[in-house]
């Protein structure tokens, strides 16, 4: 049964490696551009992966100018992560007109912000400085910069929400969960307005150098980088570190028409769950995976057959690819063609705690839009996945009422969330 006041979406905001904007970042998408470029943020020579997912800067169109959202002697406080949050809220209030200018307003809106790993550059150049000049040269903005939870505490303070704040870091499920917990809080009164997505900006030596190691990265593609995020393709070979933030605002139908905003989409379900198999990769069969899906059809009060976009976790590894696909070939049957599955990874790289709260404003987008995001580079499709429409190469138009998202992370986390159509 539908619920009568579901949670809806009023306001969404995106930094990611297509641009700055939400509106950038879903044309860049249907035109199938990538986002992964030779990696410039440091010196690359002794690293066997060369590339990453970039946030354009100022300089560039739709690039990134923090002072456009940041007072300039605040930006030394805080790491790029920080920063990049900062300019997804930003987008995403201004977009629902949600102004918390009274005790009451503040009281009742939360800000819950995940981060898979936090200030990682901030935590890399603490310890050169360290080593150079010794630890009395440290910033005494040092600690509040990398802090995981400082997305959400200086979007918390910029605007003067006093309700609920957290800041999961479930590696890569983070921002899936940030959003899950904020629809949480909503449905059991504990605020009216939430502020929640994801962000990260770990795109350094250590980030870089730690997933090259595990062999978690794709080094084959160094000299032609929008060629290396492929999910779903035979010739995947490990994942495009990138960085960026998305944010959503969500609150009650009632709430949001009461005060005369537009609703986008309903954030009508949630689920997760953990695999307890393995530090890295999931179960080869998406047991967990299956769990959370399963989860968040049923919270929605949906059937399987009602979902018809799923925006895959898929990174562009084979384990986790082919284990994906598995728990959904479980959960949703023999759909065939009639389900569509894509990787909007191929374009973004992988935006790690920032990732489920991109990908759910890509499956709103879908929705409202009624169009697929494709899946890039796939030329030759596994065998397990090519089953379903991984909407190879192009968007395409497709009727869709309800999608589903998926994030997965380190240590076995799952996380989904079903949109659907206002």
């Amino acid at each position: 049964m539908a619920d009568s006041d579901p949670i809806v979406v009023t306001g969404m905001g995106a930094v990611s490696p297509l641009g700055v904007g939400v509106d950038a970042n879903w044309q860049a998408l249907m035109a199938g551009r990538s986002g992964t470029v030779v990696n410039t943020r440091f010196d690359t020579t002794e690293f066997a992966c060369k590339i990453a997912g970039l946030v354009p800067g100022k300089e560039q169109p739709d690039g990134f100018d923090p002072t456009r959202v940041i007072d300039p002697k605040d930006i030394k406080k805080m790491d790029l992560f920080i920063q990049y949050g900062l300019g997804a809220a930003a987008e995403a209030l201004a977009q629902s007109g949600w102004v918390a200018d009274t005790p009451e307003k503040q009281a009742v809106t939360g800000t819950i912000i995940g981060s898979g790993v936090g200030g990682s550059p901030v935590m890399a150049e603490a310890v050169n400085i360290i080593n150079d000049k010794g630890p009395r040269r440290l910033s005494p903005f040092t600690v509040p910069s990398f802090l995981a939870n400082l997305a959400a505490g200086w979007i918390s303070i910029k605007y003067g929400f006093k309700g609920p704040i957290g800041a999961p870091v479930t590696a890569c499920a983070a921002s899936a969960q940030a959003i899950g917990d904020a629809m949480r809080l909503i449905r059991t009164g504990e605020a009216e307005v939430m502020v929640c997505g994801g962000a990260e900006g770990s795109v350094d030596p250590i980030s870089i150098g730690g997933f090259a190691a595990s062999r978690a990265l794709d080094t084959s593609h160094n000299d032609t980088p929008t060629e290396a995020s492929r999910p779903f393709d035979k010739g995947h070979a490990g994942f495009v570190l990138s960085e960026g933030a998305a944010v959503i605002v969500i609150e009650k139908l009632s709430h949001a028409l009461a005060r005369g905003a537009t609703p986008l989409a309903i954030a009508a379900g949630y689920g997760t769950s953990a695999d307890a198999y393995h530090l890295t990769a999931g179960s080869p069969d998406g047991a967990g995976a299956q769990v959370a899906m399963n989860q968040a059809i049923r919270s929605a009060g949906l059937r399987p057959d009602d979902i018809g976009y799923v925006n895959a976790h898929a990174t562009s590894t084979e384990v986790g690819d082919n284990a994906e696909i598995n728990g959904i070939r479980a959960v949703f049957g023999d759909r065939g063609q009639s389900l569509a599955v894509s990787s909007t990874k191929s374009a973004t790289g992988h935006m790690l705690g920032a990732a489920g709260a991109i990908e759910a404003v890509f499956s709103i987008l879908a929705l409202r839009h009624q169009m697929l995001p494709p899946t890039l580079n796939l030329h030759d499709p596994e065998e397990v996945a090519k089953q379903f429409d991984l909407v190879p190469l192009e968007a395409k138009p497709k009727t869709l009422k309800h999608a589903l998202s998926n994030s997965f992370g380190f240590g076995g986390v799952n996380a989904s969330l079903v949109f659907s159509a206002v």
